[in-house]
C-alpha cells in the first residue's frame, strides 16, 4: 500500500500523525478522506477480462482465477458474456481457471460453454478451453489453458496435482465392466443417461436417434408391409416396396451377376475377408477337372501360382443352429468360396461349397450348375458375409475397440496432455451410441433377436469370441493387412487403394504432432500417463493377451505413432468403409439377407425360382431389416468429417500448423477420390472424406 493511502486510512481513525492532539473530522471531510482513498485503491487495482465463448445456459457460476503469485476471489457469474475481475496485485502467470456452479434455489442446473478468454493487465490474451458442462455431478471444474505438456514438463505443483486429481475423478465416472468373458470390456454404467454429459448425445443427435424403426417405417412408406409374415411372391413384389436411391437400383439390376458378387467381396460392406489363396484347403476339395470350363488355356494350379485365386472361409459359422423368428426356424451355413480374378481385371466366384466338411450332401456348387441353384448357392454367402460383417468387422473391430479406446483415453490422459487433444475429438458420441446398440442391436429382444439367423441366446456374444481370435494388432493395421491376406496387386480394389492414402496423410499428420511433444523416444518411454493408457488398452481391449501383438508399453516414437494412427484410422475411416454403405448395399433384400427361412441344400438340380423365395426373408423381417439398415446408414446433421476439429484444444502454433496442413491434405484428397469416382460403376464414395467421420457415433 502507497504511503498517501496508509496515511488516508490513519486519517479515517480520526487521529493525524502530523498533529500532537486529536482532530475531530467533520462529515464534509470524511466523506472526501473516503472519495481519496477510492482513488487511491483503484490505482492499486489490476484488472481481469474474462470472455465465456460458446455458452449454452445463463446459469449462477463462481469464477477463480489461479495463478502462480495468488488467486482472485470468487466472482459470480451470471447473464452476459463478459466481465472483469479487478484484483489488488497481478497473479503471477495464469495457471488455471476454477468454474464452481452456484444451486439456485436448492437445485444446480446444467451450465456450458465452450472455452473462456482471459485478457491479463498485460493485455495478453490466454484461452481456456472447457467443452464440457457442469452439473450436481460435476459443480466443480478446474480448467487449463490450451497450451499442450506432457507431465515431465509441468513446472508448478499446483498443475501437478490438477492433473492427477482430473484423473482421479475421471476414473470415478469412466469404469470398466466385463461385457461378457473374453471379449473387450464396456464402460460401466446403467444406460446412456447416467454417462458425464460431455460424452453424451447434443439435443440435435438425441432427437435425430430417436428416431426409431418405426418412424422410418413410415418415411420409407413400407409400414403397411410389417404384418405380412409371408415369402415374396417374386421379384417384381420386392422391387415394389419403395423407391431406392440410385446405388440400389444398380444393386437390384446386378445382384445376380458374379462380377458384382466378387466386386462386392472387395469394395461392398465388407472388403475385410477375402485372401489369396496359394493352396487349397484340405476340405475344400476343388480339383483342375471340377473348374476346367474356367480356364480355357489353363488350369487352377497354374491360377493359384500366378496369385490369381482367392478365397473367402466362413468358418468361424460352424456349429451355429439357427435362430426361430415368429415361431420359424432359421438356418445359416458356414460356406467357403473359390474365386478368380480374370485376364479382364474382374473377380469372379468360381466354387461354393455352403459346409466346412466335405460329405456327398455338402456339393461344390459351380457356376455352371443351373442357375437357381447356383444363386442360391451365392445368397448363403451373402448371408454368411451379413453375419461377419455387422458382428465381426463392423460390430467387434470398429465399435467395441473405439469404446476400447474412449475409456482408457477418459481415464488416463488428462486434459493437458497432447495425445487427450489429439485423440478427443475421435471419442465423440462413441459411448452413448454403444450403449444403444447393446440395448436395441443385440441384446436378448433386440433387432438381432428378432430379424437375423444368428440373434438367439448368447450366439452373437459365442461367434464374437470366435472372431476375437483373428484380432491381432497386424489386421487392424491397413497396409498389415493387406500384406498379410496377398491382396497388394489384386486389381480394382478400391477399399484397399483409398484406404491407402488415408492411412498415409493420417499416419503423416500423427508423427508430424506428437514429434511437437515428444522429442526423442526417452520422452515416450518416461511418460507414465501414456504408458497406463496402453496398458488398459491391451489389458481391457485384448485380454492380455501376447498373441495379438498389441503393445504392452511403448518404447518408440514411431511406435506410438503407428499404433495411434491405427486407433484414429479405426474409429473414422474403415468404421465408414463398413458402416454408411449399409443402406446401400442391404437395402436390397436378397443381396444381403439377415436370415435365411430354409437350409443349405443338400441335392444340385433341385432349387426353383420358388425355392429361393420360400428361402429368402419373409415380407415382415424384410421391411424391419430394411428399416435397421436405413437408420444406422443415416448421418447426423451435427457430424464432425474426418480433420474437423470444432473443439479448440490445441493453443500451440505449431500443433495448429499441423492440424491446418491435415486439413489441406484430406481437401486435395477429396478431389481425387470425387475425379476418380467419376469413372466407376458404381462408384466407391466411402473412404472419400466428406463421408468418413471423425468418431464412432453411428
Amino acid at each position: 500500500m502507497s504511503d498517501c493511502c496508509y496515511r488516508t486510512v490513519k486519517q479515517l481513525s480520526f487521529l493525524c500523525s502530523c498533529s500532537p492532539r486529536p482532530v475531530i473530522v467533520s462529515a464534509h471531510l470524511l466523506k472526501l478522506q473516503v472519495s481519496q482513498l477510492t482513488r487511491s485503491i483503484r490505482v492499486i487495482m489490476v484488472n481481469y477480462t474474462v470472455e465465456v465463448v460458446g455458452l449454452k445456459r445463463d446459469e449462477h457460476i463462481d469464477i477463480t482465477l489461479i495463478g502462480t503469485d495468488g488467486c482472485s476471489k470468487d466472482l459470480t457469474f451470471f447473464w452476459g458474456k463478459t466481465i472483469t475481475i479487478s484484483c489488488e496485485e497481478s497473479l503471477g502467470t495464469l495457471l488455471m481457471v476454477k468454474l464452481e456452479a452456484r444451486p439456485w434455489h436448492m437445485l444446480i442446473n446444467e451450465w456450458y460453454c465452450d472455452k473462456l478468454l482471459v485478457t491479463t493487465p498485460e493485455g495478453n490474451e490466454i484461452s481456456f478451453p472447457c467443452y464440457q458442462w457442469l452439473d450436481s455431478k460435476k459443480p466443480v471444474v478446474y480448467l487449463r489453458d490450451d497450451k499442450a505438456k506432457l507431465r515431465a514438463q509441468e513446472t508448478d505443483k499446483q498443475l501437478h496435482i490438477q492433473r492427477v486429481e482430473e484423473l482421479n475423478k475421471r476414473r470415478q465416472d469412466f469404469k470398466w465392466k466385463e461385457y461378457y468373458f473374453g471379449l473387450p470390456s464396456v464402460i460401466d454404467t446403467a444406460g446412456a443417461s447416467d454417462l458425464p454429459n460431455e460424452v453424451k448425445f447434443s439435443f440435435t443427435k438425441e432427437i435425430e436417434m430417436a428416431y426409431n424403426i418405426e418412424s422410418v417405417l413410415i418415411k420409407l412408406n413400407i409400414e403397411t408391409w410389417t404384418h405380412w409374415s409371408h415369402s415374396w411372391r417374386d421379384e417384381r413384389e420386392l422391387r415394389s416396396l419403395l423407391h431406392y436411391p440410385d446405388i440400389n437400383v444398380y444393386v437390384q439390376d446386378h445382384w445376380k451377376s458374379d462380377e458384382f458378387f466378387g466386386y462386392q467381396l472387395l469394395n461392398g460392406l465388407n472388403p475385410m475377408t477375402i485372401e489369396r489363396c496359394s493352396e487349397l484347403p484340405q476340405n475344400f476339395p476343388v480339383t483342375d477337372e471340377t473348374v476346367k470350363s474356367i480356364f480355357p488355356g489353363s488350369d487352377l494350379t497354374s491360377e493359384m501360382q500366378k496369385g490369381n485365386i482367392f478365397l473367402c472361409d466362413y468358418k468361424r459359422l460352424s456349429n451355429f443352429v439357427g435362430n426361430v423368428i415368429s415361431g420359424v426356424q432359421q438356418y445359416l451355413a458356414a460356406p467357403l468360396c473359390l474365386l478368380f480374378s480374370t485376364p479382364e481385371k474382374k473377380l469372379i466366384p468360381i466354387a461354393i461349397q455352403l459346409h466346412q466338411e466335405p460329405s456327398k450332401t455338402n456339393p461344390i456348387f459351380l457356376p455352371t450348375d443351373s442357375e437357381c441353384d447356383w444363386l442360391l448357392a451365392k445368397i448363403f454367402v451373402r448371408n454368411a458375409e451379413f453375419i461377419e460383417h455387422e458382428l465381426h468387422f463392423h460390430l467387434l473391430r470398429t465399435h467395441l475397440l473405439a469404446e476400447v479406446f474412449s475409456v482408457a483415453t477418459m481415464r488416463n490422459l488428462p486434459s493437458a496432455h497432447p495425445l487427450f487433444k489429439l485423440l478427443m475429438p475421435h471419442t465423440r458420441y462413441t459411448l452413448h451410441i454403444n450403449i444403444m446398440a447393446r440395448n436395441k442391436l443385440i441384446s436378448k429382444d433386440g433387432i438381432f433377436a428378432k430379424f437375423t439367423s444368428i440373434g438367439h441366446g448368447d450366439e452373437i456374444q459365442k461367434f464374437l469370441i470366435k472372431a476375437m481370435s483373428s484380432l491381432t494388432y497386424n489386421s487392424l493395421c491397413l497396409p498389415d493387412n493387406i500384406t498379410e491376406r496377398g491382396l497388394k496387386d489384386i486389381p480394382n480394389y478400391y477399399y484397399r487403394d483409398y484406404g491407402q492414402e488415408l492411412w498415409d496423410i493420417i499416419h503423416k499428420f500423427v508423427k508430424e504432432l506428437l514429434t511437437c511433444y515428444y522429442k526423442e523416444d526417452e520422452d515416450v518411454k518416461e511418460d507414465g500417463e501414456l504408458q497406463l493408457w496402453i496398458k488398459e488398452i491391451f489389458q481391457f481391449g485384448f485380454g492380455e493377451n501376447e498373441k495379438t501383438g498389441i503393445p504392452q508399453s511403448f518404447q518408440k516414437v514411431g511406435d506410438l505413432v503407428k499404433f495411434v494412427t491405427m486407433v484414429i484410422f479405426t474409429v473414422s475411416s474403415q468404421h465408414a468403409a463398413l458402416n454408411n454403405g449399409q443402406f446401400d448395399f442391404g437395402g436390397w433384400m436378397p443381396n444381403f439377407p439377415s436370415t435365411l427361412r430354409l437350409p443349405p441344400p443338400a441335392n444340385k438340380g433341385e432349387a426353383t425360382e420358388q425355392t429361393i423365395f420360400d428361402t429368402l426373408p419373409d415380407v415382415n423381417t424384410t421391411v424391419y431389416g430394411l428399416a435397421a439398415l436405413y437408420l444406422l446408414s443415416k448421418q447426423s446433421s451435427d457430424r464432425r468429417q474426418l480433420g474437423q476439429y470444432t473443439e479448440e484444444l490445441f493453443g500451440d502454433e505449431e500443433a495448429l500448423g499441423e492440424i491446418q496442413a491435415f486439413q489441406e491434405a484430406l481437401q486435395e484428397f477429396e478431389k481425387k477420390v470425387k475425379s476418380r469416382n467419376k469413372g466407376l460403376h458404381p462408384p466407391y464414395p466411402y473412404l472419400q472424406p466428406s463421408y468418413v467421420d471423425n468418431s464412432v457415433d453411428l
